[in-house]
């Protein structure tokens, strides 16, 4: 037992219609990297609140460093050497990053003090990081940095990491993973969660399971692979995403030439974009986030308009018409941001349903709202995208994120749209849900649609694009096959390299 630093034993918390998790155990030896695995649903969030003292259990108990342990609130946690990085960041765009960091700690000293730790840390680390630097004009990898910087400050003893990849560049996530295995070298144990299972695979020493709220297996993840995990972690297999070899054929969206400056400080503006996306071929843009991505959404969906340019739907010019106008013409959208921009937190599925397909579903008739067919076509979304729910009436806030990610994503797709925009589609859904959700694109694709996926993630664009295009500082690259290019040639590409340069790289790599 010497060798264990946190031990879990029988921790249950339920919330009203849902075990979150029943009585769940394991333990996470010193100095090591130990994987927590679960589809959407299954009791990782919940289970990591509680370790960092963010929720209360029901019942069970836990045992640090050899002690009993029950932190009433995260300034606990942090005091026992417990601090965690969050999927989504908590910084403020306007302060500096040292600003930032003293705000996360109990005690800061002096901003110039905090400023030679912060430069300190980064750079035994080998995440450099300028103190001084506004957080707003920093990309998404360097605000993850941030955040870890944060916690390194804490001299933690377990660092809890939750989809610490999800916004980062191949080449990032070395960095990362070099600075992880450097503070399990030091002593440091890290309780890592991620949908990626290869990272999981090249990274962790251990895995816990859990499905459904319970621990169903572990494993050691660099034996195992990731097909089994997966398999794991749903209960079931499930195949691989197929395409099915359709030839693209006219145009279905043109944008030419165009320019949208920032939505805000530090929002980024679209310089000179234009692509083409033909029926039955789905078009992959990359880019790390903060890129350009959100802003190039709301000009295709019609939320913004572009003062330069233009944007063509079927050879009709469609720059100036706002979303409902393009949603009728059989262009759809899905932001990336699922809460508060793609659904309304406090209304229904079926409401939320209602809210983007009012018209190609016929759900109102004469000002009037056609509730059962509202509700039909909710209950459609959950069954063919197995949304863990307990029915079409629940709030949208209620759902846990990658069920409410299934359901805004499948919410566009059962419309059978001519054009589909969309950003992000697999953002924290577990395996077996994003090869599902890829899937049906393929399958919408292949039935003469015509697809533009944006994401970070470079596995899922290399698994259903046919072509990719990387946007940097709001500037689109040339459409290339992906046939064509390996993941370290997208990752340069993503970072800003100039054609020569991924060019250059990839005939290196085939010598």
């Amino acid at each position: 037992m010497d060798d264990i630093l946190l031990s879990i034993d029988g921790l249950t918390k339920a919330y009203p219609g849902v075990i979150a998790n029943d009585g769940v155990s394991f333990a996470i030896r010193r100095s090591e990297i130990h994987a927590l695995l679960g589809e959407n649903g299954a009791g990782k969030s919940t289970l990591v609140k509680m370790i960092f003292g963010l929720v209360a259990p029901d019942s069970g108990s836990m045992t640090y460093d050899g002690a009993p342990y029950a932190p009433a609130e995260p300034s606990e946690a942090r005091r026992a050497g417990v601090a965690m990085v969050f999927q989504h960041f908590s910084l403020f765009d306007a302060l500096s990053v040292a600003e930032n960091v003293a705000l996360g700690m109990e005690k800061p000293p002096g901003l110039r003090d905090l400023a030679r730790q912060i430069r300190a840390v980064s750079e035994t680390y080998g995440l450099p990081l300028d103190p001084g630097r506004i957080v707003g004009t920093l990309s998404a990898g360097e605000r993850q940095r941030v955040e870890i910087i944060r916690c390194l400050l804490q001299n933690p003893r377990l660092l809890i990491m939750d989809e610490p990849t999800s916004v980062l560049t191949p080449q990032e996530v070395d960095i990362l993973f070099q600075t992880l295995r450097k503070l399990k070298a030091e002593g440091t144990s890290i309780l890592y969660i991620s949908h990626k299972l290869e990272e999981i695979r090249a990274l962790c020493d251990h895995a816990t399971i859990l499905r459904l709220g319970k621990v169903v297996g572990t494993c050691t993840p660099a034996e195992t692979t990731a097909r089994a995990m997966a398999e794991m972690m749903v209960g079931a297999s499930f195949s691989a995403p197929q395409a099915r070899g359709t030839t693209p054929g006219e145009v279905m969206l043109e944008v030419r030439g165009l320019s949208l400056p920032a939505p805000g400080a530090f929002g980024t503006p679209l310089r000179d974009v234009g692509f083409a996306v033909r029926t039955g071929e789905i078009l992959g843009i990359g880019g790390v986030a903060g890129n350009g991505q959100d802003e190039l959404l709301a000009a295709l969906s019609g939320e913004r308009a572009a003062p330069a340019g233009s944007i063509w739907l079927e050879g009709t010019d469609v720059s100036r018409a706002g979303p409902v106008a393009r949603r009728g013409m059989g262009c759809l959208s899905g932001p990336e941001e699922r809460l508060g921009h793609a659904a309304a937190p406090n209304m229904t599925l079926t409401e939320n349903g209602i809210l983007t397909a009012a018209l190609r579903e016929r759900l109102v008739h004469r000002g009037f709202i056609r509730w059962p067919q509202a509700r039909a076509f909710a209950q459609r979304v959950i069954d063919r995208f197995d949304v863990r729910t307990p029915g079409t009436e629940v709030a949208a806030r209620a759902l846990s994120g990658g069920n409410l990610q299934k359901y805004v994503v499948g919410r566009e797709i059962v419309q059978n749209p001519r054009v589909l925009v969309i950003n992000q589609p697999t953002w924290g859904v577990d395996a077996a849900a994003a090869a599902a959700i890829r899937q049906a694109l393929l399958d919408l694709a292949a039935d003469g649609a015509a697809i533009v996926v944006i994401s970070q993630d470079l596995d899922e664009l290399m698994e259903i694009a046919d072509r990719f295009a990387a946007l940097n500082e709001g500037r689109l690259s040339p459409a290339r096959a992906v046939s064509d290019l390996d993941i370290e040639q997208i990752g340069l590409m993503m970072g800003g390299a100039h054609d020569m340069e991924v060019a250059h790289v990839g005939s290196a790599g085939a010598a």
